[in-house]
C-alpha cells in the first residue's frame, strides 16, 4: 500500500531533535505565556482544539476594527473589502489543500456540519433503502451519527471496518466490505482517539475502482501533514478551523465541483438563491448554494490567516518534530508501571491515549491539571473505540507544533504523582 501523505512511523531514537524553531513558534502563541495554578501552562489537548497564534488573532481583530460588514451584497466600501477578505480566505484554503478551484470550498460551522451536509444531500433521493455506507471503528461520532440517522430514516445499512489490537485499520477487511450496494465510503484520515493514520490513498483508490465516492474526515490531518485532495482523489474532504490553529465556528467541506452541484441545498435562506418567488426558488451553484444566510465572516478570515501561518512553516519539519514528540512521549510514559498505551498502529500521529491501573481517567486529568498540564480525559467522542478496548474512557495527550520534550517530561512527572497517590 502507498503512504504518499502519511508521516513516517515514529522512530526509536531520541538523539537528533527535529529542525523546527519551536522557541520562535511558541512566541507567536500568547496563551502559552500564562500560568495555571502558579505553573507554566503545558497544553497537550490539541486534538480537541489547538491554540491560536497572534497572526490569527490580529487578522480577526483587524477586520472587526477596520472594515467589518456583511459580505457579497453590499455596494459600499466596507462590504467590498470584507467580501474580498472573505473570498480571499476561501481561495487560500483551496490552495492549502490543492483543490482545483475555490468553488470546491464550502464554509461550514465545522467538520460536523460538513459531514451532516453531505449526509443530508445524499439522503434526498440519492440513497435508497438497502444501500450501504462503509465507515470504520476509528470514526469520531461526527462520522457515525449522521449515517445512523440516515439509516433510521431511509433504511440504508452501515458496514464497519474493524481494527486490530494495535489500532491498525484492517485494509483487507475493508476491501471485503465493498460490494454492489456500497454507495459511499466515509472514513477518517487520522483517528482522534488513537492517532492511527489510515491508508487513505489506498482506501480511495480501491473505492474508486468500484465507482464508489469517498468522504474523508480530515480534522486531525490538516494541522499535521500536507494534504493534497487532488493527489488523494478525495471526493469530499472535511476539516475544522479550530484544530488548524484557527477559530471555532468555521470549517470546510471540500467537494469535487460536479458532486457538490449534484447535491441539493442543505439549508434555505438568503445568499444561496438565484431567484425567489412565492411559487418557487432557484439556487446558486456551489459553494454558495450551501452557505445560506450571513456566514461566519470574521472566522473565515481567521481561518485564512491560520492557513497563511501554516504555509510559512516547513511541513516536513512539523511532521518530524511531532513524530519525535510522539516517540519520546511513548518511551517516557512506558516507564510508568501500570500505565497502558492504547493504540500502537504502524502509522500514527502524535496522539497518545492511555489508562493507569487503579486510577480513573478523570481523576488523572484533574491531578495532572493541578501541575499545569492540560490533557483530555473521556471517551473523546469515539465510544466505539472505547468499547473495542473494553474501557469507558482514556487519558489523551495530543501534541502540536509548539510542544516540547520538556513538556512531555512535565506530563510524566505529573503522572508519577498520580501513581504515588493511587498506588
Amino acid at each position: 500500500m502507498t503512504s504518499m501523505t502519511e508521516p513516517k512511523p515514529r522512530t526509536a531514537g531520541h538523539n537528533q531533535p527535529p529542525a523546527l524553531d519551536v522557541d520562535r513558534i511558541r512566541k507567536d502563541f500568547p496563551i502559552l505565556e500564562r500560568q495555571v495554578y502558579g505553573r507554566p501552562l503545558v497544553y497537550l489537548d490539541n486534538a480537541a482544539s489547538a491554540q491560536k497564534p497572534r497572526q490569527v488573532i490580529q487578522a480577526m481583530t483587524d477586520v472587526m476594527e477596520g472594515c467589518y460588514s456583511n459580505v457579497h451584497r453590499g455596494v459600499h466600501k466596507l462590504s467590498q473589502e470584507s467580501t474580498d477578505l472573505y473570498e480571499g480566505a476561501r481561495g487560500r484554503i483551496a490552495q492549502y489543500i490543492n483543490a482545483a478551484s475555490s468553488d470546491e470550498i464550502v464554509f461550514t460551522r465545522g467538520a460536523t456540519e460538513a459531514i451532516n451536509l453531505v449526509a443530508s444531500g445524499l439522503g434526498q433521493g440519492m440513497l435508497q433503502p438497502g444501500d450501504e455506507v462503509v465507515i470504520s471503528w476509528l470514526e469520531h461520532h461526527s462520522n457515525i451519527v449522521p449515517w445512523q440517522l440516515l439509516r433510521d430514516r431511509l433504511g440504508i445499512e452501515l458496514k464497519v471496518v474493524p481494527i486490530d489490537e494495535q489500532g491498525n485499520f484492517l485494509y483487507e477487511d475493508f476491501l471485503a466490505l465493498l460490494g454492489p450496494k456500497t454507495k459511499l465510503v466515509a472514513v477518517t484520515h487520522i483517528s482522534n482517539a488513537l492517532g492511527t493514520i489510515t491508508p487513505i490513498a489506498d482506501i480511495i483508490a480501491a473505492a474508486h475502482e468500484k465507482d464508489i465516492p469517498v468522504l474523508v474526515d480530515g480534522c486531525q490531518a490538516v494541522p499535521h501533514m500536507k494534504v493534497d485532495v487532488q493527489a488523494l482523489g478525495a471526493d469530499f474532504y472535511t476539516f475544522s478551523g479550530h484544530k488548524l490553529y484557527g477559530p471555532t465556528g468555521i470549517g470546510v467541506l471540500y467537494g469535487r465541483k460536479d458532486l457538490l452541484n449534484r447535491l441539493p441545498p442543505y439549508q434555505g435562506g438568503g445568499e444561496m438563491i438565484s431567484s425567489v418567488t412565492f411559487e418557487r426558488s432557484t439556487f446558486k451553484s456551489a459553494p454558495h448554494r450551501f452557505e445560506a444566510g450571513t456566514p461566519a465572516i470574521v472566522e473565515a478570515i481567521g481561518l485564512g490567516a491560520a492557513v497563511d501561518y501554516m504555509n510559512a512553516l516547513d511541513f516536513q519539519a512539523i511532521t518530524a518534530h511531532e513524530q519525535d514528540l510522539l516517540s519520546y512521549a511513548e518511551t517516557r510514559l512506558s516507564e510508568i508501571e501500570g500505565l497502558t498505551i492504547l493504540g500502537q498502529a504502524e502509522h500514527k500521529a502524535a496522539i497518545v491515549s492511555f489508562t493507569m491501573d487503579g486510577a480513573h481517567p478523570h481523576d488523572i486529568g484533574t491531578i495532572v491539571d493541578r501541575a499545569g498540564v492540560a490533557i483530555r480525559a473521556g471517551h473523546h467522542c469515539a465510544q466505539p473505540i472505547m468499547d473495542r478496548y473494553g474501557v469507558a474512557a482514556t487519558v489523551r495527550a495530543s501534541f502540536g507544533l509548539y510542544n516540547t520534550r520538556a513538556e512531555v517530561d512535565k506530563l510524566t512527572d505529573a503522572l508519577h504523582q498520580v501513581k504515588e497517590l493511587f498506588g
